[in-house]
């Protein structure tokens, strides 16, 4: 393996442990929040823009996600269309900083005060992860952020409000990246390579809900479990996947 990858490496698995050593019982509040949405058949939120939305893409659906957990994509706010040209990168930095956007985002769904809105964003300085979280305060929803809450701390915010989503939040777990993101340097170049936020984000996201499902299976709660479809012999695995879908939709029709 080269230098430079295991340079990558390292970086990695000191994030990782950094979030293990630090950010355990901020993951546990977030998760006890997140259990009684669930709970009360009710909705974790999730939420990000551009390499902000792979945890959100991440949690649900997908093999060992369960249902309680709603993705919000906003699609010019992926980075995952094209790249230049219809919804280039271009757009989307210009996007996610106008403010007004995420009101009009949250105007496409049905909330409950009993819901929790999770907004993860690395530097939590965007006007419209921002203007999520203030709606989400407005509409009484606990509000959780996940993001480099530490690193980013006296930053600007891009936000008339003059806060960053890790202010507003009522819960803020630090994914303990590093605010600049590529962590590798390459001879040569000004610029470094590998970033690590991705990895810390999903690291935290899988963390958190691991320990919403502890904490609803001590309650009795039924989870409702994506199973895996493609392991041999298996023969109810669509039959529980059929039924954690019709628990998804019940939930979205509110019944």
């Amino acid at each position: 393996m080269s230098e430079l990858a295991l340079h990558w490496l390292s970086h990695a698995r000191s994030v990782m442990d950094r979030i293990a050593e630090t950010q355990l019982p901020s993951i546990r509040k977030a998760a006890s929040v997140m259990a009684d949405s669930i709970e009360a058949r009710r909705w974790v939120h999730l939420f990000g823009c551009g390499h902000a939305t792979i945890p959100v893409e991440e949690l649900y659906p997908r093999i060992g996600g369960f249902v309680g957990f709603h993705p919000m994509i906003e699609l010019p706010l992926s980075f995952f269309t094209r790249i230049t040209g219809e919804m280039g990168v271009h757009q989307f930095v210009f996007l996610e900083r106008v403010e007004g956007y995420g009101v009009e985002i949250m105007k496409g769904y049905t909330f409950d005060p009993r819901d929790t809105m999770w907004i993860f964003s690395h530097s939590g300085i965007n006007s419209v992860n921002i203007d999520v979280a203030l709606e989400a305060k407005r509409l009484g929803m606990t509000l959780v952020a996940y993001g480099s809450a530490a690193a980013a701390a006296g930053r600007p915010a891009r936000h008339s409000c003059g806060r960053t989503i890790f202010d507003v939040a009522d819960v803020v777990v630090d994914t303990c990246a590093p605010i600049g993101d590529a962590s590798v340097p390459v001879p040569g170049h000004q610029d470094k390579v590998g970033p690590i936020s991705t990895v810390a984000f999903v690291t935290c996201a899988w963390m958190t809900v691991c320990t919403v499902a502890e904490l609803l299976a001590a309650r009795g709660v039924k989870l409702y479990i994506n199973p895996s479809h493609n392991v041999p012999g298996d023969a109810t695995a669509r039959q529980r996947l059929d039924e954690a879908l019709a628990e998804y939709k019940r939930r979205v029709a509110g019944v």
